[in-house]
């Protein structure tokens, strides 16, 4: 999981980056200093997190994002409370007031990586929808197998079965 972090303070982003270590599975693409270099970074890595400050020179946080078409999940890190509705409002994962403590952080994270679960789930159990559907309504089903392109007659499939998130196996 790539993940980037906003923020004009350098020891705010050093906190941060401290913070991550507990996580081996999220990697920091790109620090960022102000709002429009954070547009770029994310246009350039596409991270599936931002940690973002809403005051920031430039632009804020907020500003920021509606410069995005598809902008990743954001949890936002600011000294400003009032701030929290509109973040929220903004389809914010969380809210970290600064100063917060690691254990704070972690809730965060793990609220988020709760959330990507959770949709990927979403995603794989329409994906079987889909493909459920499209068998019923023809006689055969077209699939890509290790680069191969394979054809299923509908009649011959006995059954879907999905193992987890990303494996899908038919029984014919």
């Amino acid at each position: 999981m790539k993940l980037i972090i906003i923020d004009d303070e350098p020891l705010a982003r050093s906190i941060v980056k401290e913070y991550l270590q507990a996580y081996p599975d999220i990697e920091l693409v790109k620090e960022c200093g102000d709002g429009f270099e954070g547009v770029k970074a994310i246009q350039q890595h596409q991270p599936d997190l931002v940690i973002l400050d809403i005051q920031m020179p430039k632009i804020n946080g907020f500003e920021m994002l509606e410069l995005i078409e598809n902008p990743p999940a954001v949890i936002f890190a600011t000294a400003f409370e009032e701030f929290a509705i509109k973040a929220f409002e903004a389809h914010a994962i969380d809210y970290l007031l600064k100063p917060f403590s690691k254990e704070r952080f972690i809730k965060a994270i793990d609220k988020w990586k709760s959330t990507e679960k959770q949709l990927q789930h979403n995603r794989t159990s329409e994906l079987l929808d889909t493909v459920s559907n499209t068998i019923q309504q023809q006689n055969r089903i077209v699939l890509k197998d290790n680069g191969k392109i394979i054809i299923i007659c509908r009649l011959k499939i006995l059954y879907l079965c999905r193992r987890n998130d990303f494996d899908l196996t038919i029984v014919f």
